[in-house]
């Protein structure tokens, strides 16, 4: 198993699932800070729920369609970082990341995101990465950014959350932007 150094005392793994039990009280730290962030398919409950959670993932890593990580500070799993799509035969993906409240401010999602691209440009050919977030979501767009990202558009009334409906910013870099250093002069928190 491999474990990439982020930075300090912060690590990024494979998130699997034999972390079932690592990951849902992980979840119970982080529940109510990401429900109106993310997925409503990703915030779950308890041990099943968890299983349930990593057991859908290594499938779409099976399947080479999508990807899980973990990042753990002081051997304690406080967040990560996914490719949510992963098509090779088009060239395109979609990463996101979550972290529990205390591990925010602490440098940790964009560096992770980085080598999530590093990887996909480099090793598998892709041609285009996307990052989605709710548009009143400044910290998720900030990573974006830091990223060197394009904000391309926004998509009005998509993201259905607590009985309203937000829009959602689409954000994308593409291969040659990212291999003339898209993201690389970027501060790493």
């Amino acid at each position: 198993m491999f474990s990439l150094p982020l930075r300090d005392d912060a690590r990024l793994r494979p998130l699997e699932v034999w972390h079932a039990a690592e990951f849902a009280a992980h979840m119970d730290r982080a529940r109510e800070h990401i429900r109106p962030w993310v997925g409503a398919g990703f915030v779950t409950d308890g041990l099943d729920g968890a299983r349930g959670i990593l057991s859908r993932y290594a499938g779409r890593q099976a399947a080479d369609g999508g990807r899980l990580y973990g990042i753990w500070h002081a051997d304690t799993l406080v967040g990560g970082v996914m490719f949510t799509t992963f098509d090779a035969a088009s060239g395109s993906c979609e990463i996101g990341c979550w972290l529990e409240p205390a591990a925010e401010g602490h440098g940790l999602v964009t560096p992770a995101c980085r080598a999530l691209l590093d990887w996909a440009f480099a090793e598998r050919g892709m041609y285009r990465a996307e990052w989605c977030c709710r548009a009143d979501n400044e910290r998720s767009a900030a990573v974006a950014r830091r990223l060197g990202m394009t904000l391309e558009g926004v998509r009005r009334a998509v993201w259905p959350f607590a009985g309203a409906r937000h829009d959602q910013q689409v954000w994308a870099v593409l291969a040659p932007e990212w291999r003339s250093g898209a993201g690389a002069d970027r501060p790493a928190s």
